[in-house]
């Protein structure tokens, strides 16, 4: 009889297993914006069938190529796309055809100036929304962004996926103490129609922010032949740099100057540790990032566009962001509900 009931029960246990494995993923994701080769990546990543933890039950359905005239996206847009298709994911031909098909979104577009007026129908069907950097093409389209999430309850984040992997366990080294400091660099090309340092600054500019925190008061900007030169005074006197370099195809890297010691790292482009942030993020609804932060982030690299323009000058976020918020609050009210 002991015999007969631990094969009856491994049976049922297969015939569960099996169910788990036929019933389809538990989170249907879509893509807006097939012009990039994050859109192949962090599709190989969650439609990887043997895909365990965060990363499991998570799949990649449908897709909205959208595109625009930027080369960036223009020449790109049709090989990404047909690379999705060959992956077994359905292309659509508009964004609410795709809201049909799924549960969640990551908005994938190059082009950060049209990230608003993709992510807006996200934001109002209340489907957790991941925006791929930069999150918007402004400071103020970043604002309305997160302003909208929140009304309409949308859950909704943006990171670089430099934020993870080397930075968080630099920020938890012990060998540091508590931080004083910090300095990051990277490679720094720009996009045309978006603050300079909005495209790919960002790669280092938010590990920066992901050492130090938010409360960064005043920004400077110098630029030489080859580099971006930005400092930030944080709150409490704290100072934290960032280094853009533009010539040469760089690393990414930071140091932290702390209480106990001077602590470097060095950091790889990879995807998988924000993947896995994102898969929780759909899976919790709760976003690793507060908007706030984000919109800090993006007010530090504001604010160094507005110093280069005044020759290096100081410039104060909060004079940004005031800017920012009324301009916001005017392209709301166009927008409606």
């Amino acid at each position: 009889m002991n015999k007969i009931a631990v094969a009856l029960s491994t049976l049922a246990m297969a015939g569960v297993l099996h169910a788990q494995n036929t019933s389809g993923p538990s989170i249907r994701a879509g893509m807006i914006g097939l012009d990039t080769s994050h859109v192949p990546a962090f599709a190989k990543f969650f439609n990887n069938p043997k895909a365990v933890g965060e990363a499991a039950g998570i799949r990649v359905v449908a897709g909205y190529p959208g595109g625009t005239d930027l080369p960036a996206s223009r020449d790109r847009v049709a090989g990404f796309t047909d690379t999705l298709r060959k992956m077994g994911v359905e292309i659509v031909d508009t964004i609410p055809q795709l809201l049909e098909r799924v549960d969640a979104v990551l908005l994938e577009s190059v082009d950060g100036r049209i990230h608003l007026q993709e992510a807006v129908p996200v934001i109002r069907a209340g489907k957790p929304l991941f925006i791929d950097k930069p999150v918007a093409g402004s400071l103020t389209d970043a604002i309305v962004i997160f302003e909208l999430a929140k009304k309409h309850q949308a859950p909704c984040f943006s990171s670089s996926s430099l934020r993870y992997g080397a930075i968080q366990e630099l920020k938890a080294n012990p060998a540091v103490g508590q931080l004083a400091g910090a300095a990051t660099w990277g490679s720094c090309s720009y996009q045309e129609g978006t603050p300079d340092l909005f495209y790919y600054g960002i790669h280092g500019v938010e590990p920066l922010f992901a050492l130090m925190g938010t409360g960064c008061e005043t920004v400077a900007r110098l630029q030489t032949q080859d580099a971006d030169l930005v400092s930030g005074v944080w709150s409490g006197g704290r100072a934290g740099t960032y280094r853009g370099i533009r010539r040469n195809r760089a690393g990414f890297g930071a140091v932290a100057y702390g209480t106990k010691g001077i602590v470097s790292a060095t950091q790889s482009s990879g995807y998988d540790s924000l993947c896995i942030e994102v898969a929780k993020f759909f899976k919790t609804r709760q976003s690793p990032v507060s908007a706030e932060e984000t919109i800090e982030i993006f007010a530090f690299m504001e604010a160094a566009d507005e110093s280069k323009r005044q020759g290096g000058c100081p410039v104060a976020l909060r004079t940004v962001l005031e800017k920012a918020r009324a301009e916001a609050a005017a392209k709301l009210k166009t927008l409606g509900n």
